[in-house]
């Protein structure tokens, strides 16, 4: 049982983490991933450092 409760609560921490990086480059799917296989704690790193998004602008 304790097993499936870390995994519910690591996907659910990439979730959320995936949700708070879906302006910045590697956007939800690549944070979601990125926090889900490798650590929340890389997941949380990566949402520090990656850049946001520029916005498009048509000229």
């Amino acid at each position: 049982m304790p097993i499936a409760g870390v995994s519910i609560g690591i996907i659910v921490v990439s979730f959320i983490f995936g949700f708070l990086g879906r302006n910045k480059k590697m956007g939800f799917w690549g944070i979601f991933f990125a926090t889900m296989f490798l650590t929340p704690l890389v997941g949380a790193i990566l949402l520090i450092v990656c850049a946001k998004n520029e916005p498009v602008t048509d000229n």
